[in-house]
């Protein structure tokens, strides 16, 4: 794990978001349960995630377990997700379609997108 992670309470049920570099991809737990993940891609690395400040990062896909579906976890884990991206300065590459629907929701995150 590193040394991003965050609690989030008011939501139902309480959830633990972390980044895992190392199976690169941001995590949602309940509890001890993996829940959720957003799967990401440094765009200038083949293997393992050695994304720096500039570089190009896609978000490749963003899953939920169907019993959690339907009480916003996958928004609570893509905001996690594009707040690391600014705290990191990455440009965003969105692959995945919900995370592209997410910020036609959220144009406050659209500075983050790369420029082709």
């Amino acid at each position: 794990m590193n040394d991003t992670e965050h609690s989030k309470a008011g939501t139902s049920p309480e959830v633990t978001l972390v980044d895992n570099p190392s199976h690169e991809r941001f995590e949602l737990l309940s509890g001890d349960e993996l829940v959720g993940i957003l799967g990401y891609r440094d765009e200038d690395e083949i293997l393992g995630s050695g994304a720096e400040a500039g570089d190009v990062v896609a978000y490749m896909h963003t899953v939920v377990k169907e019993e959690y579906g339907g009480q916003g976890l996958a928004a609570v884990l893509v905001q996690f997700a594009m707040d690391c991206a600014r705290e990191r300065e990455w440009s965003i590459r969105p692959v995945c379609t919900y995370v592209q629907r997410y910020l036609g929701e959220h144009p406050e995150y659209l500075e983050l997108l790369v420029e082709d």
